[in-house]
């Protein structure tokens, strides 16, 4: 049976934090054998679930506020239709690849123990192609509509995604959720360069407030779910480490993400009208975090986790909103946008 087919679970060296009452374990995963046929009957709902469509909608909008960002306004049908198209198939690649990497742990915690691959109604080979199919779609669609630097972003944060947190750092490191995060902060370079064709500040500026913003979103998540992380020996911080730790490296990123909230200010690229949402926003997120700090329980962590979902999303939708009514108001430079038009010598 090839590595493929049969993952084995690392062994780990995680040591409950004091105090826990969580005892992390290993287990032995079960063969995949019945995996690898597939009990067949798969209809498009499971392999739409094996993308993970819920995470991706948050990547996408990320995403399309950068292309509005970019554009200064609509930045066309087509060029916006293909790259939401292209981005959904290439984050869904990237989730896939990572489903097949982590069904043995997936088996065996609550949270996941009904994914598709767990259940066999998908097989392994399947799977994989369906995989391979959606990254191939991906970098062909971006670059026919978009341009090349596009489509190659979006395979840097597969291959991210797939490589440096699924594979090395996320049944490794406390800090997996750190460094491979950075996966998720792509999607706003992508749309960005869908639009412009390159990569300027204020893109960089977007890649670092989701970058900076991610691990107080899954902290907070992971504080929640600790136990199953900890009964497939995953290191999560909340595991290693204890809640009362987790929450003021919450604090640490939530500092730095609302400085990073401000910086299209200091730039000059956003008006009153994105200031006055951000700095609501970070209001909220200060108090939120710091609740999580004071109490420290689930009820504090699920409201700061299901806060960080509306807070980006409501952040970048007031930038997009921003720099389009400062075109409209005739104050913003002329902008290039790249169209479905472009030739290929362009390229």
């Amino acid at each position: 049976m090839s590595e493929l087919e049969y993952a084995p679970l690392r062994r780990s060296s995680i040591v409950p934090a004091s105090g826990s009452t969580t005892t992390p374990a290993v287990l032995a995963p079960a063969p995949y054998s019945r995996c690898e046929i597939g009990y067949g009957g798969a209809t498009w709902r499971e392999y739409v679930a094996l993308t993970k469509p819920r995470i991706i909608s948050l990547l996408l909008l990320t995403t399309v506020a950068a292309m509005f960002v970019a554009a200064h306004g609509w930045p066309g049908t087509d060029l916006l239709a293909a790259t939401i198209i292209g981005g959904y198939l290439a984050a869904g690649g990237a989730n896939t690849i990572n489903m097949l990497m982590d069904r043995d742990i997936d088996a065996r915690m609550v949270r996941t123990a009904q994914r598709p691959l767990v259940t066999q109604v998908i097989s392994v080979r399947k799977a994989v192609l369906f995989a391979f199919g959606q990254a191939v779609a991906a970098f062909g669609m971006l670059w026919a509509f978009a341009n090349l630097l596009t489509a190659c972003l979006a395979m840097v944060g597969l291959l991210y995604y797939v490589g440096i947190y699924t594979a090395w750092l996320k049944r490794r490191s406390p800090q997996n959720i750190v460094i491979g995060g950075a996966a998720g902060a792509v999607p706003p370079l992508v749309g960005w360069a869908a639009v412009r064709g390159d990569l300027e500040p204020m893109a960089w500026v977007m890649f670092a407030v989701v970058f900076l913003w991610t691990p107080v979103h899954f902290w907070s998540l992971a504080m929640l779910i600790k136990d199953d992380y900890a009964r497939v020996g995953v290191p999560m911080l909340p595991v290693v480490n204890g809640d009362r730790s987790t929450a003021m490296q919450i604090v640490f990123y939530a500092v730095l993400t609302i400085a990073a909230t401000l910086i299209p200010l200091a730039l000059s690229e956003a008006s009153a009208l994105y200031g006055a949402a951000a700095l609501a926003l970070d209001v909220v997120l200060v108090a939120r975090t710091a609740r999580v700090v004071r109490i420290c329980d689930r009820a504090a962590a699920r409201s700061l986790f299901k806060y960080s979902l509306a807070f980006l999303a409501l952040l970048f939708l007031a930038l997009a909103i921003d720099r389009s009514a400062i075109a409209s108001d005739g104050r913003s430079p002329d902008v290039e946008v790249q169209t479905s038009a472009t030739t290929s010598e362009d390229r």
